[in-house]
């Protein structure tokens, strides 16, 4: 016979395992992964290039005139003057090179360059870029490009005129193709103090976020607003090592109700803080047709009458059954709409159209964002 202390442990097991299984495990992100950090960010660049070497396939210089006084100028500086000589190359192309340059990035180091067509060039597969200055908004340059695009296209012609492509031949990159020529003067270590901005501000969050850092150290996180957490390390410890130990705490993001919908791919994403409240929903689609049967009319023999069509129009409406309303209690959480939904068998563009309607009716307690 069992001990009723080994049936009261058995039971207390099942009983800790179910509270284990049904409990909703919360997910966490770092710090780092929901925050920027205040000056650390990449910075745009952009230049304006050449690209040699075509297989007649760049710009036509008669209408690219900027292509044609760009290939003078360049020639000029190394010596040849083509001002009064009729060019009609098209194996050079005209294009806008950009880059982004890395936070604290040194002086030597290297970074990839995008180069993308400005004029009328068919491709700049296999062209190579002269050497470019790339410049910030300060209007300084702080990398050089140079060096073989490569577009990872395809792209065949005929002698008929037709062709074919795959991708886009008319924009590529360099890898590493971009030696930064000057660094951003940014000094992180004597800096008292950061901010800390959210990717998706909230009030909760950043109430969190300041919580959180100060329990580990106190008294050196502050929530400011819904976007920024100003921290500031103790005294004798530096700023680099803090924010180091800071990035790795855990917190629990809270997000607004929100439904996101993107009517052109017909995509539909809902938070999980969806709620609705009381409401009924029927879908259901309306068919009418209309089908034109000519019929030829004949006259009689020596009536000296004409043969005349006369259109026979048949309109039939057809309107799906089956359709049943759902309703759906207040309170009613995500999981409840979808199935809901689900349930009547509507499209993902029949959705777009019922949650607006839920929204116009005042039964949708969340945002809608169309995009």
């Amino acid at each position: 016979m069992m001990r009723i202390g080994s049936v009261l442990k058995t039971v207390m097991t099942a009983l800790a395992a179910a509270a284990l299984i049904t409990t909703p495990v919360l997910a966490k992100s770092r710090i780092k992964d929901i925050v920027a950090f205040e000056g650390v960010r990449d910075n745009m660049l952009v230049g304006y290039g050449i690209v040699v070497g075509l297989n007649g396939t760049g710009d036509s210089l008669r209408n690219a005139p900027f292509t044609k006084q760009s290939l003078e100028a360049m020639l000029e500086r190394l010596g040849v003057n083509t001002r009064d000589a009729t060019m009609n190359t098209k194996n050079v192309a005209a294009v806008m090179v950009t880059a982004r340059l890395p936070a604290f990035s040194a002086s030597g180091s290297q970074v990839d360059a995008t180069v993308s067509a400005l004029g009328d060039a068919k491709s700049l597969l296999g062209g190579t870029l002269l050497v470019t200055p790339l410049l910030a908004a300060d209007g300084e340059a702080y990398a050089v490009a140079q060096g073989t695009v490569q577009t990872g296209s395809v792209s065949a012609s005929g002698g008929s005129g037709s062709s074919i492509s795959k991708g886009v031949p008319t924009a590529g990159r360099i890898a590493s193709g971009a030696i930064v020529e000057r660094e951003v003067g940014f000094k992180l270590a004597s800096m008292a103090q950061m901010r800390l901005t959210l990717h998706n501000p909230d009030f909760t969050t950043a109430r969190r976020v300041a919580e959180v850092i100060n329990a580990r150290f106190p008294g050196s996180a502050r929530a400011d607003n819904p976007s920024i957490i100003t921290v500031r390390p103790a005294a004798g410890r530096d700023l680099v090592t803090y924010i180091t130990q800071i990035e790795q705490l855990e917190v629990q993001p809270d997000n607004p109700a929100k439904v996101i919908i993107d009517e052109v791919a017909g995509v539909i994403v809902m938070g999980e803080n969806v709620r609705l409240s009381t409401v009924a929903i029927q879908q259901g689609n309306l068919t009418i047709t209309v089908q034109e049967t000519p019929q030829v009319s004949q006259p009689n023999p020596l009536s000296q009458g004409q043969t005349t069509v006369t259109p026979q129009s048949q309109v039939s409406v057809d309107e799906e059954k089956g359709k049943q309303f759902i309703t759906l209690k207040d309170g009613a959480s995500l999981a409840s709409l979808v199935k809901g939904l689900n349930s009547l068998g509507v499209t993902p563009r029949d959705m777009i159209s019922i949650l607006q309607t839920i929204k116009a009716a005042g039964a949708l307690q969340a945002d809608i964002e169309v995009m």
